[in-house]
């Protein structure tokens, strides 16, 4: 018999598989084997290209973005260094030469 993962949501061994996808029948939690490694290492954020983005990173916004309470618009190629990952929404949190403190989604940003 195959060695299978537990799942991820409760642990549970009783888990099996169903074509791509690994199934756990106490929770009916899903999930492919590809995510089994991304739930171990936490926080998983990735650019508009698909690109892993990290802690420390450089990147480039890729559309002009309104800033709200603010009549100032942050344009495209505008480089953000030294980019930390957050939970929520907007997964990046950064200084911006300019606009100060700011949190952005990455969506709209690709990595350098």
């Amino acid at each position: 018999m195959e060695n299978l993962p537990n799942c991820p949501k409760c642990n549970s061994e009783y888990t099996y598989e169903d074509g791509t996808m690994y199934v756990c029948p106490e929770c009916a939690h899903e999930w492919s084997a590809t995510e089994e490694g991304s739930v171990e290492e936490g926080l998983v954020v990735r650019d508009a290209n698909g690109n892993l983005l990290a802690d420390g990173d450089t990147v480039t916004v890729i559309k002009d973005l309104k800033v709200k309470g603010s009549s100032s618009t942050l344009k495209i190629g505008t480089r953000v260094k030294n980019i930390r990952l957050v939970e929520g929404d907007h997964n990046i949190d950064c200084k911006i030469d300019g606009f100060g403190a700011m949190k952005l989604k990455s969506e709209f940003v690709k990595k350098n």
